[in-house]
């Protein structure tokens, strides 16, 4: 049963990293007198690296001009970083940081439905709270408002490790108090749906600027962008071209839609009674749950990768 929606930030909820990070980031080396740039390329290579203060280290790692001792590159990274958040609340308070398009529309749907709502991100608390503020919760925000509450939000500060370790979702699970498989988590890129697999909660993905063609495994559905979705009436969960299995399946570029949407989360008659579809497993696409096999999600200890499994329900004795 869908009881919450966890929400990835930045690629996410916004396209923060091209829109907002990466220009904080060149005006912090400015305001240190520094010369370094970093271009659209060169950032999109260090999204790689999980984490805007060890993304500044790996850079100055690779610089002849960069402080020579690891202890000076860690407090010059540390400042960079503290200048980079202030700006960046600068930028997302003067609306540089828009929502994606159909983010707030699937926010409030989930809100009338009574689904809950998390957030699950490695990002830096005072990066999420400007957002939040900036669309949910000043006056001169856009519609609605004051109307959309996070239940949950767990950022950078709140883990030890950050994704594509699992920790994140966990604690996400832990403060909503809800089973991995009674949830669904939004996210851009495949560090951040390793991360949910790992902790085996079912990812949608919503490509970004930064992540448009990369190789996602284990994802339910792959799409353009949540404002390209069915009615919810008509909505249905994509399927390969062969129409056999599920798209996040296909096994080759040719077999996956270009364009088709993504599935509508929301789109049963009773939302809170919303179960995943067979196509959820590749291995059980076929044959839909509750008539010959029943399916379930197991997580291999020796891979990160989740692999679907199947087993026949027990069939009730004969009286």
């Amino acid at each position: 049963m869908l009881q919450a929606l966890i929400w990835d930030v930045d690629g996410t909820l916004v396209e923060s990293e091209r829109d907002g990070h990466l220009v904080a980031f060149n005006r912090a080396f400015e305001a240190l007198a520094l010369p370094w740039r970093w271009s659209e390329a060169h950032y999109g290579a260090l999204l790689r690296i999980t984490g805007g203060r060890e993304r500044l280290l790996a850079d100055l790692a690779q610089r002849d001009d960069a402080p020579a001792l690891a202890s000076e590159r860690e407090a010059l990274a540390r400042e960079l970083h503290r200048r980079k958040n202030a700006i960046y609340a600068e930028l997302v308070r003067d609306g540089a940081v828009p929502l994606r398009a159909g983010v707030r529309e699937l926010l409030e749907e989930a809100m009338v439905a009574g689904v809950k709502l998390a957030i699950a991100t490695t990002t830096s608390r005072v990066n999420v709270e400007a957002l939040l503020k900036r669309h949910f919760d000043t006056p001169d925000a856009a519609r609605g408002a004051g109307r959309i509450r996070f239940d949950a939000v767990v950022c950078g500060e709140d883990v030890a490790t950050k994704k594509p370790d699992p920790e994140v979702y966990r604690r996400a699970l832990a403060a909503l108090r809800l089973g991995p498989l009674d949830t669904l988590a939004l996210e851009d890129s495949p560090g951040g749906v390793a991360a949910a697999r790992g902790a085996e909660v079912p990812v949608l993905v919503t490509r970004s600027a930064y992540f448009a063609h990369d190789t996602v495994e284990g994802a339910v559905a792959i799409g353009p962008g949540l404002d390209v979705r069915p009615a919810k009436a008509a909505s249905r969960w994509p399927t390969c071209a062969t129409g056999t299995r599920a798209w996040s399946t296909c096994r080759s570029s040719a077999e996956r839609p270009r364009s088709t949407p993504l599935p509508h989360p929301l789109s049963s008659p009773s939302p809170r009674s919303f179960r995943w579809p067979s196509s959820h497993y590749a291995r059980c696409s076929i044959t839909p749950p509750n008539t010959a096999t029943a399916c379930r999600p197991s997580t291999s200890t020796t891979s990160s990768r989740s692999t679907p499994s199947c087993r026949r329900p027990r069939r009730p004795p004969r009286r």
